[in-house]
């Protein structure tokens, strides 16, 4: 196995590749195994993340020292805390209390419309399938077209129609589809 010299360098081939990795090194520091894997370290984990403060990061070694000076006592730090956990306490119940109050105005309500009329009430209080058709529903797709029962399909009763047209100030050019009607979905 013959080594010849490059002209340029006057290395041997077999060195040059191992300096041309080795030009990333700091000098004076001294690789230890594969050039490569500790270039690749070096990328991925550079040495001078830790040694600087972020204002914005989460490490910051002076946090001690500013609070130190902000606040001299653990004793006054702690009565900070306790202080801010107890108005975070009372802002809870002051929510708790409006959603009781919210909840309390929607059963009176209910229980009203259950004294003026039943049948509204039951209406107001039935759990229905979005994807169950009734019997009239199912005769009524029969005759339409794919997209029509596309539409009757993605409809869920009750939620505002996807179909209705958003208003507009001026009419369309071609005018108002006059032979379009909803389809009524019968109640049950």
């Amino acid at each position: 196995m013959s080594v010849s010299a490059s002209k340029s360098t006057g290395l041997p081939l077999q060195l040059r590749g191992l300096v041309a990795r080795l030009y990333s090194t700091r000098k004076g520091e001294a690789s230890s195994s594969d050039p490569q894997k500790d270039t690749i370290r070096r990328y991925l984990y550079p040495p001078n993340i830790r040694n600087k403060a972020s204002p914005t990061g989460t490490w910051r070694p002076d946090v001690a020292r500013a609070l130190q000076r902000a606040i001299p006592s653990v004793q006054a730090h702690e009565t900070i805390e306790r202080a801010w956990l107890l108005h975070q306490r009372r802002l809870r119940k002051k929510r708790d209390a409006e959603l009781q109050r919210k909840f309390n105005c929607m059963r009176q309500a209910m229980q009203e419309l259950e004294e003026i009329d039943s049948r509204l009430f039951r209406e107001a209080n039935k759990q229905e399938d979005p994807r169950a058709r009734s019997l009239a529903e199912m005769e009524a797709m029969k005759g339409m077209s794919e997209p029509e029962k596309r539409a009757v399909e993605s409809r869920v009763r009750g939620l505002f129609p996807r179909e209705l047209r958003i208003p507009t100030d001026t009419p369309p050019k071609n005018g108002w589809p006059t032979e379009w009607r909803p389809f009524q979905r019968p109640l049950a």
